[in-house]
């Protein structure tokens, strides 16, 4: 015989497959139809279903009567709807039928009736007397519900309507039963409740009634036979001696937590360090040395004898407590609290031992656990610590102990050093070098979660860096950093790699303080062409928007003529004449950037042409981003040193505005031209007045036009009504007056009295006639309305007011612009992402490429 073919094998199997899913899909079918019999029956959906013609009011009548436990819950989880729409019927005939309803209630009525309640009272639908009239006895009858999670539920309810409350109804329905559920007859849950409520009630109570109706009843809770209640009543003591006062609190609450921190109880003791420490600032010098220091002594000292979750407690209140008793401390207290502090520091690392975690019986990662716990509290409390050893001795005290929890082997403890690693710095100092070498170690980190903790602060940081060290001679600022470049870039490629795009974005966007901590030549080679890369290479929206206002500002830093004439090659070659559309759009974000950035007088050298000449552009979303940005394009402008910069302005608009076939750039386009008809030019009152002499024939005096100048600085003291004549540069040629005045009479023709939208749907036919394109379109002065003055200067919008171009040579030659295409151009070549548009795909990215 011979053995089956793999052929034969593989169909067998496939049929054995086929008939199995067959049988299962029959056993499927078997299971289904007690499903179904289960499912509502026409009788009962019959009982279920309310006529529509009910008002909201009836329908909750009938619900809460007649239906079922879920409609009864609906109609409760309606009740603030009801309360807002007619509260009057909601509370005379719907709240008597939730009262009867909550009786019999479930688990989960109850808690929605809890939180509808809160709601009523939050939305002031009633006033406090109708809402303590009407709710606060169904709130206070379900305190004591049998179900913890009920009970909690009414009980955060009836706190937050105690903050409303006059004191006559607190002392009548809250406070005097008070006295009866804290006896110790009633029920452990009862008396809990009651040292919650008596927490809340001394911040409505003066002194005087707090001392003769609310501490005895403190007192008596303090010493219950349940530890429970105990505890409970200890953690409310911090309430309760800031509303007494600091006399009472000395004589009445610290006696009581002084006793509790020696009780039987873990979890009473912890309540009551826990206490201690929050009111430290209360008791004075004497109280603090003499009756709390000796038990704080004690509860360190016993803490590593007991169970960790004291441990937790201690070494997350260990930077207030260090801080509180500050200046009582003997030198050896001092030492002996630093040391316990460094051993908290450490805790579990001692039992690393790498074994696999599916090895180690639960019980022991349950205690690494808590030690992770520990280890992250105290690195929570660094800073806390440099100022209990002064930051002068951080070196010989603390620095080896920050060494370990910089390179601690879990994330969450390095990831909270990294948070306050900018504080570190800071209380650091002139000592800040002394940490170089972490800062390196947490920008390398492996974890993303670390980096993104540590760069929220990264340019203060490497501000303090650069400054605080022995040397803070800004040409020196490099030498103490040597690594910080290579740890930079790693950082960035490791968050590019990973998928937390909001990582990447976020250090994108820090690196924009580079300039002020490395050389203009380090930017240069190592980070200026990464950021090109992103632009062109990266998917995500955000990221490539942020490396492009990086890169923006690194351009604005660099004063090398060379490398600055590099850059804005590459921009408006690999950009602006891109030939994926995507790298076109990424153009004009980078304008938009250049505009907020750089000065005026920048963007219109260098990219006011090649940005207006993407109106040309054969992808409709790349025109439509343009429109967009032609405001601020023209707000750039200034006249009449820009004159010729605007007719272009104009004559494009105008084109797109005849051309245009995609309706939606069209539309854009006319609310485009109307914006920017209403815009106020920019007005260079020097040149005007400079163009005006010449025209006059008259030279002016050095001294006048000093006069003239100063006057142009103070535009407020102009008076509005004068109107500004802008004269032409020569007699043979029309002034700018002239046209001003010819284009008002144009302007007026092409928009007055609704005409400018009645002639919009005949837009498409004005490429058939010259005199049509002008009736249609406003004409090149419409645009440059200039009815008032608006002064401005060339100078950069950053601290650094040296003007940018002053690099560049007057005859710097940059790449034509000039695309040679207009919207006929084969979309074939460049019109999508990477070589071919698609209109269809496009339409749904236009809002927000």
């Amino acid at each position: 015989m011979h053995p089956p073919s793999p052929a034969a094998t593989a169909m067998d199997f496939s049929q054995n497959s086929l008939f199995g899913y067959m049988e299962d899909l029959q056993e499927l079918t078997i299971i289904e139809r007690p499903v179904r019999r289960s499912l509502k029956t026409p009788e009962e959906i019959e009982r279920l279903t309310v006529d529509e013609d009910l008002s909201d009011i009836e329908r909750a009548v009938y619900l809460l009567s007649a239906g079922q436990d879920i409609q009864g819950t609906s109609v409760i989880a309606n009740l603030p709807f009801l309360m807002r729409q007619n509260p009057a019927e909601t509370l005379r005939r719907v709240l008597p039928k939730v009262r009867e309803a909550l009786h019999v209630a479930g688990v989960e009525m109850q808690l929605t009736a809890a939180v509808s309640f809160l709601t009523i009272l939050q939305d002031e639908s009633v006033s406090v007397h109708t809402y303590a009239h009407s709710f606060l006895q169904v709130i206070l009858l379900h305190l004591e519900h049998r179900d913890a999670g009920v009970s909690n539920a009414w009980l955060e309810t009836l706190l937050s309507v105690i903050d409303v409350l006059p004191k006559d109804t607190l002392r009548h329905e809250i406070l005097n039963p008070l006295v009866s559920k804290a006896q110790l007859s009633q029920t452990v849950q009862s008396r809990l409740v009651s040292c919650k409520i008596l927490g809340k009630l001394t911040n409505k109570f003066d002194a005087l009634a707090i001392k003769r109706e609310i501490l005895p009843l403190v007192k008596s809770l303090c010493q219950d036979v349940e530890y429970e209640v105990r505890s409970c009543m200890c953690r409310q003591l911090e309430n309760i001696a800031q509303g007494i006062g600091t006399e009472l609190t000395k004589s009445v609450v610290l006696p009581e937590l002084i006793e509790l921190s020696r009780d039987e109880g873990s979890s009473v003791r912890l309540a009551a360090f826990e206490t201690l420490v929050n009111l430290l600032d209360i008791f004075d010098t004497d109280d603090r040395s003499q009756t709390i220091l000796p038990v704080v002594k004690s509860f360190c000292e016993k803490s590593f004898k007991a169970d960790e979750s004291i441990l937790i407690s201690l070494s997350f209140h260990l930077g207030k407590l260090c801080h509180g008793l500050y200046g009582i401390f003997t030198p050896d207290q001092h030492l002996r609290f630093l040391e316990f502090y460094k051993k908290l520091c450490t805790l579990g690392l001692q039992q690393e031992n790498g074994h696999n975690e599916n090895q180690i019986p639960p019980q022991i990662l349950e205690q690494e656990k808590k030690y992770i716990s520990v280890r992250k509290n105290c690195a929570y409390n660094f800073p806390a610590m440099i100022v209990f050893v002064d930051p002068k001795n951080f070196h010989m005290e603390l620095y080896s102990t920050f060494f370990c929890l910089c390179h601690d082997p879990e994330v969450p403890v390095r990831y909270t050093i990294a948070i306050c690693f900018y504080e570190v710095s800071k209380l650091l100092n002139s000592g800040v070098y002394l940490i170089h070498k972490e800062l390196i170690t947490l920008l390398q980190d492996e974890s993303l979660e670390v980096l993104d903790a540590l760069i929220d602060h990264l340019p203060e940081i490497l501000e303090l860096m650069s400054t605080g060290g022995e040397s803070s001679v800004q040409e020196n600022k490099l030498s103490s950093l040597p690594d910080l470049v290579p740890a930079l870039t790693a950082a960035e490629q490791r968050a590019a790699a990973s998928l937390k795009w909001r990582t990447h974005e976020k250090l994108l966007q820090k690196y924009a303080c580079l300039p002020q901590v490395i050389s203009s030549d380090q930017i240069y080679y190592r980070f200026l062409q990464r950021m090109f890369t992103i632009m062109m290479t990266n998917n995500v929206l955000p990221v490539q928007k942020a490396a492009s206002r990086t890169l923006c500002i690194f351009l604005r830093y660099n004063r090398k003529q060379e490398q600055r004439h590099e850059v804005i090659q590459k921009l408006i070659e690999q950009l602006g004449q891109g030939k994926s559309y995507w790298n076109r759009l990424r153009f004009l974000d980078t304008c938009e950037f250049i505009i907020e950035i750089f000065s005026k007088s920048f963007f219109c050298k260098y990219f006011f042409l090649p940005a207006i000449e993407l109106t040309h552009d054969p992808v409709a979303n790349v025109r439509m981003k343009l429109c967009y940005l032609l405001p601020k394009v023209k707000s750039t402008l200034k006249i009449p040193a820009d004159k010729h910069l605007l007719q272009q302005l104009e004559m494009c608009v105008r084109k797109l505005l005849c051309q245009e076939k995609d309706k939606d750039v069209l539309a854009i386009v006319k609310r485009t031209v109307l914006e920017l008809d209403r815009m106020e030019m920019s007005m260079d009152a020097e040149q005007l007045e400079k163009e005006k002499q010449q025209n006059d024939g008259r030279p002016m005096s050095e001294k006048t036009f000093e006069k003239k100048r100063r006057d142009s600085k103070t535009p407020t003291s102009l008076p509005k009504s004068i109107p500004i004549s802008v004269p032409g540069s020569s007699s043979a040629t029309p002034s700018t007056s002239k046209e001003i005045k010819k284009s008002k009479l144009i302007r007026s023709q092409s928009f007055n009295n609704q005409a400018f939208h009645a002639k919009y749907g005949n837009l498409d036919k004005c490429t058939t006639s010259k005199s049509s394109t002008a009736a249609y379109t406003p004409s090149v002065s419409g645009l440059s309305k200039t009815s008032m003055i608006s002064l401005t200067d060339d100078s950069f919008r950053t601290r650094n007011t040296s003007s940018a171009p002053s690099s560049f040579s007057s005859n710097t030659s940059l790449p034509s612009t000039s695309r040679g295409t207009g919207n006929s151009v084969d979309p074939k070549s460049s019109g999508s992402k990477d070589t071919q548009p698609r209109k269809a795909t496009l339409k749904s990215r236009k809002s927000n490429p």
